[in-house]
């Protein structure tokens, strides 16, 4: 992947889900390394690293992250009970890992390259399937899980957004994350709805 060459350092969430960049993900935190992570971000508007666990847990001794993840920030969060905060977070970027380190408190810090976006791409008429079934969802699912703007003549947009939602493997979708091409990753997933719709 290209990398800008701009390094930062960000505290590293790792998840058994994969978040791409446009798209939004709540969060149930009550780990004390998270809580006092998130705590963070909302006093200062910082951003932390989501990453799909290659191998461990969510909760207990750092699970050990694929290597590129999406950059999050949180836009809302509520804590309903007394050591459990809920939050909204919206993805951004792509980055790459290059080192990782453990923190007294068990949280993951990366140090991380950026990834470029992806540029806007035409959707090729053969996979048009595609972006009316994602019609669809957004219909059913409603605005709140797929806020504005809505752009479904780009095939970027339209595959990260298929690629959140499907019901495909951890390893799958990280792969869809990991690819710089976007019609491929339409292909790949006008494909597998084909296969569930026959």
């Amino acid at each position: 992947m290209s990398a800008a060459a701009r390094q930062t350092v960000l505290p590293l969430f790792p998840l058994k889900t994969v978040v791409f960049p446009g798209g939004r993900m709540p969060l149930r935190v009550f780990e004390q390394r998270y809580l006092d992570m998130v705590k963070q971000a909302i006093a200062d508007g910082s951003p932390f690293g989501v990453c799909a666990i290659r191998e461990g847990q969510e909760t207990g001794t750092p699970a050990m992250p694929y290597s590129i993840g999406t950059r999050v920030r949180i836009v809302d969060w509520d804590m309903p009970e007394t050591g459990i905060l809920h939050i909204d977070t919206q993805a951004d970027t792509r980055f790459v890992i290059r080192h990782t380190r453990v923190k007294p408190n068990g949280l993951l810090m990366g140090t991380v390259d950026e990834v470029s976006a992806e540029p806007v791409s035409a959707i090729p008429q053969e996979l048009e399937l595609a972006v009316e079934i994602l019609r669809h969802i957004i219909d059913e699912y409603g605005h709140t899980r797929f806020p504005g703007p809505h752009v479904f003549d780009d095939a970027v947009w339209v595959g990260y957004r298929l690629s959140e939602v499907l019901p495909l493997k951890l390893s799958i979708k990280q792969d869809l994350l990991e690819m710089n091409d976007s019609v491929t990753r339409m292909r790949i997933l006008t494909e597998f709805l084909r296969r569930q719709t026959n």
